[in-house]
C-alpha cells in the first residue's frame, strides 16, 4: 500500500467521524462511517482503562463527548435515617427499661421500710409522749449531722446567719435535728397530746395565746385563711381546730413513701378533720377556692418552696415563694391569720393565733398578691429568728 494511503488509513482509525443514528452496522461488529471507512466496534462495552489510554475505536475527545463521567457514590440517607430511627427506639425502650427497674426497686425499698416505721410507730406508743419525744430527739440529735442533708441546713444557716461562729450555727442545727426527731415522734400520741382546756388555763401540756381571735373565727361565718410554718409541731394547730369546733381543711404534703403515707394519713385524719394533699397543677388550687367557697377554713403552710412561685425575699435571699395565699385573699377578701406553736421545755407547748393582718392593697383597692407574699415572709422570718432551732432548716428554700 502506499504510504500516502497508508497515512489516510491511520488517520481515519484514528480520528473517526461519528457516527449518525440512522448509520447501520454490517453485523459483524462493524459501523461504516460518512467517509465510507470501516471502522470495527467491540462488543462489549469500554473498561474505563480503555478511554484513559485510547483505544483503537474512540479516541480521548470521543470518550470525552460520549462517555458520561462517574458520579461518586452518595451515602444511602433512607438506610441512615432507618438506622437513627432504630437506634432511638432502642434507646427510648433502655430508657423506659430503667426507668421501671428503678420504680420496682424504690417500691421494694419503700414496701421493706413500711413495716418498720409501724414497728417503731408502735414502740413509741409503748412508751408513752415524754420517753417516746425524748427517745426521738436523742435518735435524730445523733445520727443527722452523719446525713448528707445535714450539709443543706449548714449552707442555710450560713446565710441566714453570716454574723454567728460556725459552732453557733452547729448548736442551732443539732436542735433543729432535735426538734424533727420529736415531733416525728410525737405522731405516736397525737389524740393524747392535745390536752388544752380553756377554763384549766395553762395547768396541762398545751398553752394557747388568742383564743379570741379563736372563737372569732368560729362564730364569724366567714372564711378564713390561717398560715403556718414549720416551726415546733406544726401539727398541733390542726388538732386545736378540729377538738374545739372550728372546721378547718389542712393542706398537706404526703412523704414519698406510699407506704409510710397511708399510716400517716390515717393518724391525720383521725386527729385533724379534713385534709387536702397538696400537688402540683391547677386542680388543688381549684379545690381549695371550693373550701373558702363554701365558708370554710384554709390552713396552710406557706414556708416551703415552690419551683414558679414569686421571688421573695426571706432571710435577705431571693425565696421562691408559693403565691397561693395571697391570690385566695384577693379573690375572696377574707380574713387572714398567722398560727405557730413553740415547744415549751418539759415537752410542752404553747400555740399562737394572731389577729387578723392588714393586707396591702394595691391602686384598685385590691389585695396585693406579691405584697402579702411578702408580709407573709416577714412574718415567718421573725419567728424563725425568736427561735431559730425550731424551724427546719433542712429543707431546701432557697434553690
Amino acid at each position: 500500500m502506499p504510504q500516502a494511503e497508508l497515512r489516510n488509513d491511520r488517520s481515519s482509525r484514528t480520528r473517526p467521524a461519528r457516527p449518525r443514528a440512522d448509520d447501520r452496522g454490517s453485523g459483524d461488529g462493524s459501523a461504516i462511517l460518512d467517509d465510507g471507512h470501516e471502522m470495527l466496534v467491540p462488543d462489549h462495552p469500554p473498561r474505563s482503562g480503555d478511554l484513559d489510554a485510547g483505544t483503537e475505536t474512540l479516541t480521548r475527545e470521543d470518550a470525552a463527548t460520549d462517555v458520561a463521567p462517574q458520579r461518586k457514590a452518595r451515602p444511602n440517607r433512607k438506610k441512615k435515617k432507618k438506622k437513627s430511627k432504630r437506634r432511638k427506639a432502642f434507646e427510648y425502650r433502655m430508657r423506659l427499661f430503667l426507668y421501671r427497674v428503678r420504680v420496682a426497686i424504690e417500691n421494694m425499698l419503700w414496701w421493706l421500710v413500711a413495716p418498720a416505721v409501724w414497728l417503731v410507730f408502735r414502740s413509741l406508743r409503748a412508751l408513752g409522749p415524754d420517753r417516746a419525744s425524748n427517745l426521738g430527739g436523742w435518735f435524730t440529735r445523733t445520727l443527722g449531722p452523719l446525713l448528707p442533708v445535714h450539709r443543706v441546713g449548714q449552707d442555710n444557716l450560713r446565710h441566714a446567719y453570716p454574723d454567728k461562729s460556725e459552732a453557733e450555727r452547729e448548736a442551732i442545727l443539732r436542735e433543729a435535728w432535735d426538734n424533727l426527731g420529736r415531733t416525728a415522734a410525737d405522731y405516736a400520741h397525737l389524740k393524747d397530746l392535745w390536752d388544752f382546756d380553756p377554763e384549766a388555763g395553762d395547768a396541762g401540756r398545751i398553752d394557747v395565746s388568742g383564743i379570741d381571735n379563736f372563737v372569732k373565727l368560729r362564730e364569724d361565718g366567714k372564711p378564713a385563711i390561717i398560715f403556718t410554718a414549720h416551726l415546733g409541731n406544726w401539727e398541733l394547730p390542726a388538732i386545736c381546730a378540729s377538738r374545739h369546733g372550728l372546721p378547718v381543711t389542712a393542706v398537706y404534703r404526703a412523704p414519698s413513701n406510699p407506704y409510710v403515707a397511708r399510716q400517716i394519713e390515717k393518724i391525720r385524719s383521725r386527729n385533724m378533720g379534713n385534709l387536702l394533699q397538696a400537688g402540683s397543677g391547677q386542680a388543688v388550687i381549684f379545690k381549695m377556692a371550693s373550701v373558702l367557697e363554701r365558708g370554710g377554713h384554709l390552713g396552710i403552710l406557706v414556708d416551703q418552696h415552690l419551683r414558679r412561685g414569686l421571688k421573695i425575699p426571706f432571710f435577705g435571699r431571693t425565696a421562691s415563694t408559693n403565691p397561693s395565699l395571697g391570690r385566695l385573699a384577693r379573690r375572696f377578701e377574707c380574713p387572714v391569720h398567722g398560727v405557730r406553736v413553740i415547744r415549751l421545755p418539759g415537752n410542752r407547748f404553747r400555740l399562737e393565733l394572731t389577729d387578723e393582718l392588714e393586707l396591702p392593697r394595691d391602686h384598685e383597692g385590691a389585695v396585693d398578691v406579691e405584697g402579702t407574699m411578702r408580709m407573709v415572709n416577714g412574718i415567718v422570718e421573725g419567728w424563725v429568728r425568736e427561735h431559730p432551732g425550731q424551724w427546719l432548716w433542712l429543707h431546701r428554700r432557697w434553690r
